[in-house]
């Protein structure tokens, strides 16, 4: 299987592969997407359990939760891209921007006091924001690969912090999905994720 990014320098994957290098020298497509499954569901029970007030959702925890996922399979977990980067017509952030841009975001996201106070608001109002700024992060783009699944991450810790259950995507297809990040990427509108996200919100029951 080719690479499913268009890279400048595609020596990031195993020749004629999308497989990238890794620590073990797995070439196995399903043994390594295995791999990856079983680093993101142990990194949930541990950001959860270390779920705290004093928690920041800012950049360097956004960077951690890459980085200590996926540290043990590869040398670049945590690590910002400096080079360019589409999927199909989609074109995310040039490389050359990547730092700057992700500080923009979460200096924004700062001034939101990182979504830490929308426990007892309009679920309707924390859709929306979250829907904002998952649609900036996903057109950031900024690490090698396994964007979506950190981006989930991050905003599911931010949901869970606010005593909702992580968000159910359970009933939105693969390409229902993939249609509302285009969207992002190519039109700044976040208003499919915005509805995908109001409905997989719900409350924990304590």
């Amino acid at each position: 299987m080719a690479s499913k990014y268009q890279l400048k320098d595609n020596s990031f994957y195993y020749e004629g592969t999308d497989i990238p290098k890794n620590k073990f020298d797995i070439r196995n497509s399903e043994l390594i997407h295995e791999i990856e499954k079983e680093l993101i569901e142990d990194a949930y029970n541990i950001f959860y359990e270390e779920l705290t007030e004093k928690t920041l959702f800012d950049e360097n925890y956004f960077i951690s939760l890459h980085k200590r996922t996926f540290e043990s399979l590869y040398e670049w977990a945590g690590a910002y891209r400096d080079f360019n980067m589409a999927k199909g017509e989609s074109r995310f952030c040039q490389g050359s921007f990547v730092e700057s841009s992700s500080k923009k975001i979460f200096e924004e996201l700062k001034n939101d006091n990182y979504l830490k106070d929308y426990e007892n608001k309009s679920k309707q109002e924390f859709a929306k924001k979250i829907a904002y700024y998952k649609c900036e992060i996903n057109a950031l783009h900024p690490f090698y690969e396994l964007n979506g699944r950190i981006t989930r991450m991050f905003f599911d810790m931010i949901v869970a912090y606010n005593g909702y259950r992580f968000i159910d995507y359970s009933t939105v297809t693969p390409k229902q999905y993939i249609d509302c990040a285009i969207e992002c990427v190519q039109y700044a509108d976040e208003s499919g994720f915005e509805k995908i996200i109001f409905n997989g919100l719900n409350k924990l029951n304590l």
